[in-house]
């Protein structure tokens, strides 16, 4: 008696090698921080996660199963996020930046301001802006012992809610902005959907690792995320806040700026470029002023000299990088790093007017290329500051609205009130 067969698509197979091959690299990088990494919680996470690589990696060959791109997937993301996460945050361990989070929104709730006046030590500088501070205000008012409080209360869990919210959201976005009929700048033509390919980029070391051990950098990565897939539909005032927010949590957004608002200016014209400027300068200012005036000093000191190496206490970000290089050469280094790093931001800047970015891939590349190339020119950086650049040129490429916006698209077509986009997003 013949049995029925389910029959694959062409080149399931192939795909499956495909993914089992990433996962396998992946298991390789987690396995290595186990035996090269002077810090306990890189240490942890990777011998777990290899683990969890290694686990979906097999799971992605097993027969009989039409979704096991998402099978494996799942268990990558159990395996190198939930479960090391879940084992961090309940033993208390962590990055410093996790301690200063905490910190910063302990001082916050209480003085109104996230920096001493004094600090002692490194691990007393808050190199944040203040809106980073928010994200420690729950541990503050949680307390720190106990269950559910220390789990409810961690940074990294607040840090990895704002980027996973900013990412579903701009999901959601450029879902909405795709035409109905699948043609246009919404469509996902990869064999991969997009969400599945989304949990990947997701259980990546490029994320998992930093969303498990500090999480600082990830909220502002969905926030960019966000910021620019607003653009690309057309939508200034969400992108200005959407910008806002970012800038306010760390002053490497800025950069951004300066690409969403000349992908508003392809996409929605020059006069919705100008209010997505505005409301994200206005926006930047109402978060961040009110801490600066409290402050000032050792906002100025703590947030911008100190990460360029020139404030009172040395920063930890001493990667060999070009930049560092340069700066430890002595003060004729560190001007030279300077300049580097200055004539860079105006290559990019020079870039965005003679040719702006068109479709979200080109915009999320401009970005990428000019933080990039301030991380490597930056006179003190470390090698964990290029995952941010990497996760906004692979995310781009793994969501709709990667197509290219004619030039005659830059004043769109008026609204009717049945394709009228949600208020939140306006």
């Amino acid at each position: 008696m013949l049995t029925h067969q389910p029959r694959r698509a062409p080149g399931a197979d192939g795909r499956r090698w495909y993914w089992c091959a990433g996962w396998l690299a992946c298991a390789a990088w987690a396995a290595v921080f186990p035996l090269v990494s002077p810090l306990g919680p890189h240490r942890t996470w990777g011998a777990v996660a290899a683990v969890g690589y290694l686990v979906a990696a097999v799971a992605v060959l097993l027969p009989a199963r039409r979704d096991a791109p998402a099978r494996s997937t799942a268990l990558a993301l159990a395996g190198a996020v939930v479960l090391p996460l879940l084992l961090l945050v309940l033993s208390g361990a962590g990055q410093s930046e996790v301690g200063v989070i905490e910190r910063s929104g302990s001082l916050l709730l209480h003085q109104g301001s996230p920096y001493l006046d004094e600090p002692r030590t490194v691990a007393e500088v808050t190199p944040y802006l203040p809106a980073m501070a928010l994200l420690g205000v729950p541990r503050a008012v949680l307390g720190a012992d106990g269950l559910p409080a220390r789990p409810a209360g961690d940074p990294r869990l607040w840090c990895a809610a704002v980027f996973l919210g900013g990412l579903w959201l701009a999901h959601r976005v450029l879902r909405a902005a795709a035409p109905e009929d699948g043609t246009g700048p919404g469509r996902n033509r990869g064999p991969v959907p997009s969400g599945a390919a989304l949990a990947a980029l997701v259980a990546s070391p490029v994320v998992a690792l930093p969303l498990t051990v500090s999480g600082v950098d990830l909220p502002m990565t969905g926030l960019l995320c966000l910021a620019l897939a607003l653009a690309s539909a057309g939508r200034p005032t969400a992108t200005g806040l959407a910008l806002a927010a970012a800038c306010a949590l760390k002053w490497t957004a800025w950069p951004a700026v300066a690409v969403a608002v000349a992908l508003l200016a392809a996409t929605a014209g020059r006069r919705a470029a100008a209010r997505g400027c505005g409301t994200a300068l206005l926006g930047t200012a109402a978060l961040v002023l009110p801490a600066a005036l409290l402050a000032p000093g050792p906002m100025v000191s703590q947030v911008l000299a100190f990460p360029l190496g020139r404030g009172e206490l040395r920063t930890e970000a001493a990667s060999p990088l070009p930049g560092k290089l340069l700066a430890d050469l002595g003060p004729a280094g560190w001007y030279a790093a300077l300049a580097l790093l200055l004539a860079a931001g105006l290559a990019v800047a020079v870039s965005l007017v003679r040719r702006p970015p068109r479709s979200l891939v080109a915009a999320a590349d401009r970005l990428a290329l000019g933080l990039g190339a301030a991380f490597l020119l930056a006179p003190a950086g470390r090698f964990g500051y290029l995952a941010l650049p990497v996760v906004l040129a692979l995310w781009a490429r793994v969501v709709p609205g990667a197509r290219p916006v004619p030039a005659a698209a830059s004043t769109p077509a008026p609204r009717t009130g049945a394709d009228r986009p949600n208020p939140l997003f306006v």
